[in-house]
């Protein structure tokens, strides 16, 4: 959960970093929604940035029995400014960790 907050804030950090060689992004869409059990959000911005993601609490089996985790899944966007490509990268974080995919992220080797 820790590792989880950390990556949250550091990722949030990273997206309000200043952009000097590039005009300033609006903001197009922003939704939240906390619940008890989960939360979801969304933004987008005029730059073509956007990030959705939903996060569940979900029953895993642990050491001292029953124990309760967040599993999120979610995904990430922006467009290249350099190229004009759209990098999209969806993701899963549960028990298992944090495991992206994308058509521009090198592939696992399966065993």
């Amino acid at each position: 959960m820790k590792f989880f907050i950390v990556f949250a804030a550091l990722f949030a950090v990273a997206l309000a970093a200043p952009r000097p060689d590039h005009e300033h992004a609006e903001i197009l869409k922003l939704e939240s929604n906390v619940e008890h059990d989960g939360y979801s959000f969304a933004s987008e911005t005029s730059d073509g940035t956007s990030r959705h993601e939903e996060g569940k609490l979900k029953e895993v089996k642990g050491e001292h029995g029953d124990e309760h985790a967040i599993v999120v899944h979610g995904e990430f966007s922006w467009k290249d400014h350099h190229d004009g490509k759209v990098y999209t990268v969806k993701y899963v974080a549960d028990e298992n960790g944090f495991q992206p995919t994308g058509d521009h992220l090198p592939q696992l080797a399966s065993h």
